[in-house]
């Protein structure tokens, strides 16, 4: 295991700043998922991490060493990729062991580490087949295996499980949380996805443009997102967000109007505010209930209906705001063009100011 530390780390390709100065402390055995939309820079920072990349300024410690100049293969660290890359001449017994092999391992350790990373991982009846036999999932588990042998202070993951169809990911998800729990090393994991971000992490870093814009535990970044972009992009669907102006202000307790003359009083840190200040509400589609059960209430039109059975999306309009979204569990009775009375609870509400969350009482 190995404590990380990101100092001011800067990467720049020519005149373009991809990484604009992160600073991050990851603890030995943590498992950190970096999560953001394509190109705001989670790849390029997890090569810099493995070294794949060279570091325009910062420093980057590995267990208290400043490993900037260090090559890959000096930092104790193993990759697994989007792609499995393997060969395709060799069992899976020979990819999980080609790498100490090269590295001139005695036969006995490679057979040893091979077997401990396969059972590990549930190939051992599989260790005689080539890649051209296996499934997916069991591809990237040789992929993982390979990275397993090396035995690393630290285990990165970019995108591993891109390829793989929706079942295969909710599975491969449980194999690489329980593999984290075996191993107690600590990894780092890139994806877009972030309901793997929520059900993997320990700790999510939040990437925008080359920067950091939040990091917490999943549910803290949940509860308490620090801006609009981190409450809009955690969460699946994103959450809700509707125009408002703040029109009275009583100690701690501030109205807002919607848009619809709509009015709710929301308890939360009042000095950051203004009568007449241009807000942001900001409600979850989860946090929704049909009816009057709830004493706050938003009058909704419905416009699409997507049913799982075991849930009900509701899209359509809330005020003139189109594209509001309404998740309930069960089949609900809806149709195209309903005009339905939901309710929430005040606490589950967030309001921003200038794209900045103010924080609820």
């Amino acid at each position: 295991m190995a404590d990380i530390k990101l100092s001011k780390i800067v990467k720049n390709y020519g005149d373009t700043k991809v990484i604009k100065g992160v600073d991050l402390d990851i603890k030995q055995g943590e498992f950190v998922v970096f999560v953001g939309p394509s190109g705001c820079g989670k790849s390029t920072l997890l090569r810099l991490v493995a070294g794949l990349e060279e570091i325009t300024s910062g420093d980057l410690e590995i267990e208290n060493r400043v490993v900037n100049h260090l090559d890959p293969s000096e930092r104790g660290i193993a990759m697994v990729f989007q792609s499995y890359a393997l060969y395709p001449h060799m069992t899976v017994e020979e990819n999980m062991g080609f790498g100490m092999k090269m590295n001139g391992f005695p036969k006995d350790e490679i057979a040893s580490r091979v077997d401990r990373a396969a059972k590990a991982l549930q190939l051992d009846k599989l260790m005689e087949r080539k890649p051209k036999d296996l499934s997916g999932g069991q591809r990237q588990r040789v992929a993982i295996g390979r990275a397993i042998v090396r035995d690393p202070k630290v285990f990165l993951f970019d995108e591993p499980l891109s390829n793989l169809d929706a079942e295969l990911r909710v599975d491969m998800r449980l194999q690489i949380s329980n593999l984290h729990r075996e191993l107690d090393t600590t990894m780092i994991y890139v994806t877009h996805d972030q309901v793997e971000a929520m059900t993997l992490a320990d700790k999510i870093v939040v990437l925008r443009d080359g920067q950091v814009e939040q990091v917490g535990s999943p549910l803290e970044l949940y509860n308490y997102p620090a801006n609009e972009f981190v409450a809009g992009f955690i969460g699946s669907p994103k959450m809700n967000m509707l125009p408002a102006t703040v029109a009275t202000i009583e100690g701690n307790d501030v109205t807002i109007i919607l848009p619809d003359q709509q009015s709710f009083t929301l308890a939360c840190e009042a000095a950051r505010l203004s009568v007449g200040d241009k807000v942001t509400f900001g409600l979850r589609p989860e946090h929704h209930a049909a009816g009057t059960e709830l004493p706050n209430h938003l009058k909704f039109t419905t416009t699409d209906i997507e049913r799982l059975g075991n849930s009900t999306y509701l899209f359509g309009e809330v005020g003139g705001h189109h594209n509001y979204k309404i998740h309930v569990s069960g089949d609900m009775e809806a149709q195209r063009g309903d005009v339905m009375t939901f309710s929430f609870a005040l606490e589950n509400t967030h309001l921003f100011k200038d794209g900045l969350r103010i924080p609820s009482l």
